[in-house]
């Protein structure tokens, strides 16, 4: 079974590593529960959705796979804030976008919700109208945002009365960004660019919890880095270790990322039973640091 965690300061108990259920979409309804029963045999009870995947079909084939009876025994997060060609924080949107993923999940609320994409034009006092809405009428537990750097966080914060307890960001072992920096400290290579603004540092100040989408993506959707020929170095480098625990390399890309400190939570969106099965065995294994470094090297990272 997935060991489990707490998301930021709350508590909600959740599974260290979560099921984005983003490819659900275009499932039939035996193969979507046949899914969600293996996830739930893992100890994996938590699915990560937005409002725009599969256009909203991901959460209606989600819900059309359940009984009504299994929804207080999984946590459900959902995120909305993108619109066809542009972001929108506005009271109105967030409330609507709610409401139609909670009519698509067949749920009266959804356990935690996120801002999918920072709004340039957001108003703060806008989200907190809308979360202080949403909350007082029981349709969201717990907030929080992704993809946002801190000091678009902290501006949230500072407005809205719920504490922020999630930053989902994209990491894996080949978008590395958010560590670089921080092992470049005071140098002149690309790498030292500080990117985020200290996103890392800044949830472990704050108590917040950073899940990471895409643990197996190189780029931001160019495809996956374990088992392509395109990255060797990598990948034979993540067999040897796979080899030495008796797992799969895709379990030890997860477990590179469960290793940090910063008690990150992978959201994986495999479909496939018995590859989730040999993902969810990266919960027994702990990195050494000698492992994890290398396997940072191996990803195309130069150590100062």
């Amino acid at each position: 079974m997935v060991k489990r965690m707490n998301l930021g300061t709350s508590d909600l108990s959740v599974p260290e590593i979560g099921l984005g259920c983003m490819r659900m979409a275009g499932m039939t309804k035996n193969d979507a529960r046949a899914m969600i029963d293996k996830s739930m045999d893992l100890g994996i009870d938590f699915f990560d959705h937005a409002d725009i995947y599969g256009k909203g079909e991901a959460e209606k084939a989600f819900a059309s796979a359940i009984e009504p009876s299994l929804r207080e025994k999984m946590v459900l997060q959902s995120k909305c804030g993108i619109r066809d060609g542009f972001f929108d924080f506005s009271k109105e949107h967030i409330i609507s976008s709610v409401e139609g993923s909670l009519k698509r999940l067949n749920t009266e609320y959804l356990d935690v919700l996120l801002l999918h994409r920072p709004d340039a034009l957001m108003e703060p006092e806008e989200v907190a109208e809308a979360f202080t809405k949403l909350e007082n009428d029981g349709k969201v537990r717990h907030f929080g945002v992704s993809n946002h750097n801190p000091m678009q966080t902290e501006l949230l914060q500072e407005t809205v009365d719920q504490e922020l307890i999630v930053n989902q960001v994209q990491l894996s072992l080949m978008q590395t960004v958010m560590i670089d920096h921080g092992l470049n400290v005071n140098m002149e290579n690309s790498s030292a660019v500080n990117r985020d603004g200290e996103i890392i540092e800044y949830s472990r100040l704050n108590n917040i919890s950073l899940q990471a989408w895409s643990p197996f993506q190189h780029g931001m959707i160019e495809g996956a880095f374990v088992g392509n020929s395109d990255f060797p170095e990598i990948n034979e480098k993540l067999q040897q270790v796979a080899s030495r625990y008796g797992v799969t390399d895709s379990a030890i890309a997860i477990a590179w990322i469960l290793r940090h400190p910063a008690g990150i939570q992978p959201i994986v969106g495999t479909m496939n039973k018995q590859r989730l099965e040999d993902i969810a065995k990266a919960s027994e294994v702990k990195l050494t640091k000698e492992e994890w470094y290398e396997l940072y090297r191996a990803g195309g990272n130069d150590l100062p």
